[in-house]
């Protein structure tokens, strides 16, 4: 585990965004500003059994949580109890290790009714990128490894670093999926600016019309030659982790950064066609200042922070909610080498209430939320769950 979130993240990379103009006039911020005697803790939820966790969610109000294992398994936790039997098993399928595995599922917003989940994986025979659909069996805790069908593979067998990892819904009801440049450093293979490849892009599909997708009429590039119809944002290095706030409409996307910058981008959810700016630009800065570092049109995050600080941004989720209400509307991160708990509220397109919250966890890998919008985060093999301290 510790190489897949070191490889994922120090190799990783960051939506290099850049710099000429950010998103001023996005959604409300949906907070406000804690008390300054507010004091946050982790609880331990689950402390033992799990086997290299990288992502968490609850889709049903039904007690159960599910569990993504690197080495291909999803796990249930129902009511705080880590079940014996996986939900879903396909690690004979899963070439895992350093940034590979199985890196995360959704759930259709129409679980309940139609049983589909889609995983995101590279696959055991050369480490390519699938995207498959499951479906569950007439046991609904447990999915068919047969039903499997394939949604989306993107080639990735050159490098085993900067896979992406992540793979959800939009309040849009369209399927997204966060994909890295394609590996080694540096994007030696300029992929960040290729908009004719599905590598360095956050990706938006509709899986409930055409076969096995359609591209939705509304994604940016649709039928313009040289370019993804699939492509919804481009210029990202390695987006580990993002997170929609459908309260405020607004995308969050932590990109981890190559050598000096991790960085967080955020905007409004209906604004496709943004560049990122890698390997432009990493974070706030040139990344390759011989390149001419030309920043024209490119996105810039709304922070960045240096390697002093960490050095894998592990993104999280904005806060929604009920036990602790004072941070409600506040979006809280991560990083893989120093473990330290941050957040901070989006306004009028910039950072507010900037806090450290001086917690420190080692390998944190991800963060989850339940049904209710409560904060969860994956340390090493436990999970945490927040708590007002």
């Amino acid at each position: 585990m510790n190489s897949l979130i070191r490889g994922f993240f120090k190799c990783a990379a960051i939506v290099a965004l850049t710099a000429c103009h950010s998103d001023s006039t996005g959604p409300g911020d949906g907070g406000t500003t804690p008390p300054p005697g507010l004091t946050l803790k982790f609880n331990s939820f689950l402390s033992a059994g799990l086997n290299g966790p990288v992502f968490l969610t609850q889709p049903l109000n039904d007690g159960r949580m599910f569990v993504v294992e690197q080495g291909g398994r999803i796990r249930v936790v129902r009511n705080g109890v880590l079940q014996t039997t996986p939900f879903l098993d396909i690690s004979s399928r899963v070439l895992s290790g350093g940034e590979r595995g199985l890196l995360s599922v959704a759930f259709h917003p129409q679980y309940a009714t139609n049983h589909y989940l889609y995983v995101y994986f590279t696959t055991q025979t050369n480490g390519d990128i699938r995207i498959e659909r499951f479906t569950t069996t007439a046991n609904a805790e447990v999915a068919d490894p047969a039903s499997s069908k394939l949604i989306i593979t993107i080639p990735h067998s050159q490098f085993s670093n900067h896979n992406g990892g992540l793979v959800s819904f939009g309040p849009d009801g369209m399927l997204y999926a966060g994909v890295g440049d394609g590996g080694s450093g540096g994007d030696p293979n300029g992929n960040g600016q290729n908009f004719n490849s599905l590598l360095a892009s956050l990706i938006r599909v509709d899986v409930d019309h055409g076969d096995p997708y359609m591209i939705p009429a509304d994604n940016p590039f649709v039928n313009q030659t040289g370019k993804r119809g699939e492509v919804w944002a481009k210029g990202l290095r390695n987006p580990w982790r993002y997170s929609f706030d459908a309260a405020t409409s607004l995308l969050y996307i932590a990109d981890v950064g190559q050598d000096a910058h991790e960085e967080v981008d955020v905007t409004a959810t209906n604004r496709g066609g943004l560049n990122y700016g890698w390997n432009i630009m990493e974070g706030l800065s040139c990344y390759s200042p011989a390149s001419g570092c030309n920043q024209t049109g490119l996105e810039k995050p709304l922070i960045d922070y240096p390697h002093s600080e960490g050095c894998s941004i592990t993104g999280g989720y904005v806060y929604r909610g009920n036990d602790i209400p004072d941070i409600r509307g506040h979006y809280f991160y991560s990083d893989y080498c120093t473990g330290f708990l941050k957040s901070l509220r989006y306004s009028n397109g910039t950072a507010v209430d900037q806090k450290d919250w001086g917690i420190t966890n080692s390998s944190v890998t991800s963060f989850g939320v339940d049904f209710a919008g409560e904060l969860y985060m994956i340390s090493g093999n436990t999970i945490l769950k927040l708590a007002q301290g």
